[in-house]
Parts: structure tokens; sequence; C-alpha cells
């Protein structure tokens, strides 16, 4: 069974081929900040992107920041109860 995305500690990345270097790569899914990773196969693939997950999280705490957290995909609304009813 093949994934469409890589997911790691709440994160998800892109797996994308480049033909013409023939390499594998992606970057972190739904952050803002830039978050990217490469490799020669899938495998090496899955643990860079593991790996550059957890850089960014030692980096953001090293530096004394809040990383990005991944988009939810939810939005939630209250009407108030007028407008509810």
């Amino acid at each position: 069974m093949s994934e469409s995305v890589l997911k790691f500690r709440n994160y998800q990345g892109s797996i994308e081929y480049d033909g013409e270097s023939e390499t594998l790569h992606g970057k972190v899914l739904h952050v803002r900040d830039l978050i990217t990773y490469e490799a020669e196969t899938a495998k090496g693939l899955k643990k860079a992107f593991h790996d550059s997950v957890n850089d960014y999280l030692e980096t953001c705490e090293a530096e004394e920041i809040e990383p990005d957290k991944p988009y939810s995909g939810s939005f939630n609304v209250q009407p108030g109860v007028a407008l509810h009813e």
C-alpha cells in the first residue's frame, strides 16, 4: 500500500519525485515555516522527514520560540444562542 503523505509527531510531509535528478523530496505541510527534506530512496525519505521534524522542534526549543503547529482543517464558530435557535 502506498502513502501519499508522510506522518510523524502530528506533522505531515509531501512526497515528490524529481525525474531529472532521480531523487525524492518533500516539505512539511500545513505549517507556515518552510521545512524540507530529500533522499534517494523511500526509506531514506521517511528518515529525512523524521530528522527534519526533530531538527525543527529542537531548533525552536533552543531559540525559545513556539514551533508552528499543523493546521487542523477545522474552523469553529459560536453563533450565539439567538442565532443558533
